[in-house]
């Protein structure tokens, strides 16, 4: 039998279909529901640097020592606990907005008005002259932060089908690190151009930190523009006329109950919580690292601004790729090894100095795995949370758990970084992911993903 001729009817159709399938996966990205997601993305990873790296660079600005910085690592708290009154967002109604928008939109645009007043709160303090009143604006920024996360995550659960989630993680994956960027590298840029117009550094970063605040209007806007879900109706309706004190009392049950109920719960929770933990232990320290080794806030936010974001989109939707072809596992140990052994391009950039084709790759490796390993992990919790009448609760406690490697177990990092020196700090920020790929084999073993998949099939 000959090999088919490349001009065969099979051969292109072949082709015909190769191209027609690239052409939807392309196109799944401009249906309404994926760019509300992809807006609400940017809106959510927009303020997490305010009150994180960005507020660092500030405070080493002014003076802060390395220890003082990485205690503020505990800011992040609210994003640990939000789980706590997840159940007031799945239960409660804010009063007019629930009425006029519906359950999860009324939520969302009260927590992004927060998140608006909260920004500006902590632009107008001084990290220097009012310690304290840094430390209460970059609280509150994390707290409505963490409720607008509460919403969103809920909101994107239940708007997209099964066979969308994967390319909905890309999307506000994506648009989450551009608003991280924006909040990274645009400020700095913002910054530098306030104190070259003449103003003194702490009105430059004042100014800097309104912006920030305008920019939430995005988030309210793709708010203002999307459908309620219809899961999120049905579960409205499913609860009507009930106490408010009795269905914020079952959202609680029925999220906890899921997840106690579970096979090797313990295990599972110890993951969620450890397998970000070495992507979080590293960066924590990255921008004062940077900026201790020589490199200008202008240069660090011209790369990070440019290569960064190219190799962020890309590890995105490289990241929706795997999760599509590949089992869950499988995902999930080649984000867990890619996203550790990044760490090592900056023990590289410590030895290389200040030189910017090499903060370019650094910045590059670490963008491209950090988001592979991102979209990968939310598709994992997303695998978790079934119900509409307690989805917010549920993702959660889930992201909270995951945020404690962030804010607690990173808060030390300051101090090893000062202990041992750079070079030998990010080689220890990727040994610390051994944990997370140790309960990996385990939960594999005792068969917790297959057990997964069956409930998704149900």
């Amino acid at each position: 039998m000959t090999a088919p001729d490349a001009t065969s009817p099979s051969t292109a159709d072949d082709k015909i279909k190769a191209r027609t399938s690239w052409f939807e996966a392309l196109t799944i990205y401009l249906r309404p529901r994926m760019l509300v997601v992809l807006f609400l993305g940017f809106s959510s990873g927009l303020p997490l640097a305010l009150s994180g790296s960005t507020l660092s660079i500030w405070m080493r600005e002014s003076g802060v020592d390395l220890k003082t910085i990485g205690l503020f690592a505990l800011i992040g708290t609210p994003y640990t606990i939000k789980f706590l009154w997840a159940p007031l967002v799945d239960a409660l109604h804010v009063p007019l907005l629930t009425r006029w928008l519906g359950r999860r939109r009324g939520w969302l645009v009260f927590s992004q008005l927060l998140l608006i007043a909260a920004i500006v709160l902590l632009g107008l303090t001084d990290p220097v002259q009012s310690p304290l009143a840094v430390v209460i604006g970059a609280l509150m920024v994390a707290t409505a932060s963490a409720t607008q996360d509460i919403v969103i995550d809920a909101f994107r659960v239940e708007s997209l089908p099964d066979n969308e989630q994967a390319d909905g993680m890309a999307a506000y994956v994506n648009a989450y690190r551009i608003g991280l960027l924006v909040s990274t590298a645009g400020v700095l840029f913002l910054v530098s151009g306030f104190e070259k117009s003449g103003y003194i550094k702490s009105q430059a970063w004042t100014f800097g930190y309104v912006t920030m605040a305008a920019l939430v209007l995005i988030g309210i806007v793709a708010t203002l523009f999307a459908i309620e879900p219809e899961q999120s109706k049905r579960a409205e309706a499913e609860t009507q006329g009930m106490d408010g004190f009795l269905r914020i009392m079952n959202a609680t049950k029925g999220a906890f109950q899921d997840f106690l109920l579970r096979k090797d719960v313990f295990a599972v929770l110890a993951f969620v919580v450890l397998y970000k933990f070495t992507d979080a232990f590293a960066g924590i320290m990255t921008a004062p690292f940077v900026i201790d080794l020589g490199f200008t806030r202008t240069d660090y936010a011209a790369i990070v601004k440019g290569v960064g974001l190219i190799a962020t989109l890309a590890g995105g939707f490289a990241g929706a790729f795997l999760a599509r072809a590949w089992s869950v596992q499988a995902c999930l140990w080649t984000g867990g090894i890619l996203q550790a052994l990044s760490n090592l391009a900056f023990s590289w950039l410590a030895f290389v100095g200040v030189n910017q084709w090499a903060l370019a790759l650094t910045i590059a490796v670490e963008s491209f795995t950090g988001a592979i390993g991102t979209v990968i992990f939310l598709a994992y919790i997303t695998s978790m949370c079934q119900s509409p009448l307690h989805t917010a609760t549920q993702y959660a406690l889930l992201t909270a758990l995951s945020a404690i490697g962030r804010t607690y177990l990173s808060s030390g990092a300051g101090f090893v970084a000062q202990s041992t020196g750079w070079p030998l700090f990010f080689i220890l920020s990727v040994l610390v992911a051994i944990p997370s790929l140790l309960l990996l084999a385990w939960l594999q073993h005792r068969g917790h993903f297959g057990e997964l998949k069956r409930a998704e099939q149900r």
